[in-house]
């Protein structure tokens, strides 16, 4: 991938990251099951460390 590749790459990891994010409050206030929401919440942190990662190599 090349340095624009990754750079849009991470701002969709980023949007993703957001929504999920307000998803997440909105079920803690309804007191839903936020389970599946935070595993989410992590493999897109995961997902965005190694995209990072990708990026400072290139």
């Amino acid at each position: 991938m090349t340095k624009r590749e990754l750079e849009d790459q991470i701002n969709v990891v980023k949007s993703d990251y957001i929504r999920i994010q307000g998803d997440l409050e909105k079920m803690e206030s309804v007191g839903g099951n936020t389970e599946k929401l935070e595993r989410q919440l992590k493999q897109l942190e995961d997902e965005l460390a190694e995209l990072n990662n990708q990026l400072a190599k290139v």
